[in-house]
């Protein structure tokens, strides 16, 4: 594989993390080093902090899921205009959607285009420092109770939990 892939004027690293943990990786850690440090990147950030939080939305799911719009409520714009009135409108924003699709139809696979984006609700993760779009039919995970339940396992004298 490194051969085929040096062919193509790249480089290849093996990972065997799986099997070997962090030492497995090492390799590939150095190399991401070097290239980061080598001055030859063309990253660009999709948006700049000051745009709209509606403005961030709408450019992801057009520039990154192809989408033709975004469907939002105006109980979510007020939200985000709140949000940003309140001094968080320079967070990033975190897209939480299907995986099987750039759309949210999971049935609608790969990488459509023209679909619309609907927004269900939008979550303010200022601790995180970002906010989530909840889109289509997705389910999240619950937040954990301030007490986890886990502080009250006990294992008896036979090493059982109760």
């Amino acid at each position: 594989i490194k051969d085929y892939v040096r062919t193509l004027g790249s480089e290849a690293v093996l990972c065997k993390h799986w099997a070997e943990g962090s030492a497995g990786i090492e390799e590939l850690a150095y190399k991401v080093v070097d290239l980061a440090n080598a001055g030859h990147s063309q990253f660009s950030p999709l948006y700049p902090d000051e745009m709209p939080l509606f403005q961030k939305i709408e450019t992801i799911t057009k520039d990154i899921y192809h989408a033709s719009e975004v469907i939002a409520d105006k109980l979510v714009r007020e939200q985000l205009r709140t949000w940003e009135d309140q001094g968080y409108g320079d967070l990033p924003i975190c897209m939480a959607k299907t995986q099987y699709s750039f759309s949210t139809d999971p049935n609608l696979r790969g990488a459509p285009t023209g679909h619309a984006v609907p927004i269900r609700e939008v979550r303010l993760a200022a601790g995180a420092g970002f906010i989530v779009v909840i889109t289509g039919e997705i389910m999240t995970m619950p937040g954990l109770p301030k007490v986890p339940s886990s502080e009250r396992i006990r294992l008896n004298e036979q090493g059982y939990i109760e």
